[in-house]
C-alpha cells in the first residue's frame, strides 16, 4: 500500500520534520484532546506515539498504525516513556477489532493523510468499533479564511503532499453524515486552521 511505503521511508526522519509544530502548535492540544476520557481508548493513527505522554491515567489505550517502520518509533517512545499501550498494525478503513470494542478514539491528524475515496470507509469503521454513546474526537487541519494564512498554506501544500502524502483541505465533516455517526461539535484550537471535530455512533 503506497502510504505503508511513504511512511516506512520517512518513518526516522518524522519527529525531526515534525519538531517545529510540535513546539509551536501541537503540544498544548494533545493535553486538550485526551482530556476527560476513560475506558478503552484507540489512539487511530498512533504514529511514532506523540499522544502517549498525554494518555489519561487508568485508560487501556490502544494505538493503531498502518505503518510497522512507524510504529517501531512508537514502541520505543513506549519504552522511554514506560506508557501502558498495545500497539497494532492495521489499516484504519478495515481493522480486525470487533465491533463496539472502544469507549472512546482520538485521530491526530489522520484524515489528513487520507484520500477522499478513503475517508468515509474510515469514518465507518470508527463508528462500528466505537460502542454507542462513545465519543470520537478527530483533530484536523483546515484551510484557513485568512488571507495571509490561506496564502502561506497554499504555499506550503505541495511539500505537505511530498513528504507526508496530505492534504489541508480534506473536510471529513462533509463525509460524516453518511458514515454512522452524528456530528456533535467542531471547534478551532488554533486559529482557524486546526479544528476538533467531536462524533459519536447514530443511535440505531
Amino acid at each position: 500500500m503506497a502510504k505503508r511505503v511513504e511512511y516506512g521511508h520517512i518513518a526516522r526522519l518524522y519527529d525531526i520534520l515534525d519538531l517545529p509544530f510540535e513546539f509551536s502548535r501541537y503540544r498544548p492540544l494533545r493535553k486538550l484532546i485526551w482530556a476527560g476520557l476513560k475506558g478503552r481508548i484507540l489512539d487511530a493513527g498512533v504514529g511514532t506515539g506523540r499522544n502517549m505522554a498525554y494518555y489519561p491515567a487508568g485508560g487501556e489505550m490502544v494505538g493503531l498504525d498502518l505503518s510497522g517502520a512507524m510504529l517501531k518509533r512508537a514502541a520505543a517512545r513506549r519504552r522511554r516513556l514506560g506508557a501502558k499501550v498495545e500497539l497494532v498494525e492495521a489499516d484504519i478503513t478495515a481493522t480486525a477489532f470487533p465491533d463496539n470494542s472502544f469507549d472512546a478514539v482520538v485521530s491526530t491528524f489522520l484524515f489528513c493523510v487520507l484520500e477522499p475515496e478513503l475517508q468515509l470507509p474510515a469514518l465507518r469503521e470508527l463508528a462500528r468499533i466505537c460502542r454507542p454513546g462513545g465519543e470520537i474526537r478527530i483533530l484536523e487541519y483546515a484551510i484557513s479564511a485568512h488571507p495571509v494564512r490561506r496564502a502561506v498554506m497554499r504555499l506550503w501544500a505541495p511539500w505537505v503532499r511530498f513528504a507526508y502524502g496530505a492534504a489541508f483541505d480534506r473536510e471529513t465533516e462533509r463525509y460524516i453524515p453518511a458514515s454512522g455517526l452524528e456530528l456533535v461539535s467542531t471547534r478551532f484550537l488554533h486559529a482557524d486552521i486546526i479544528k476538533l471535530l467531536t462524533a459519536r455512533p447514530r443511535p440505531e
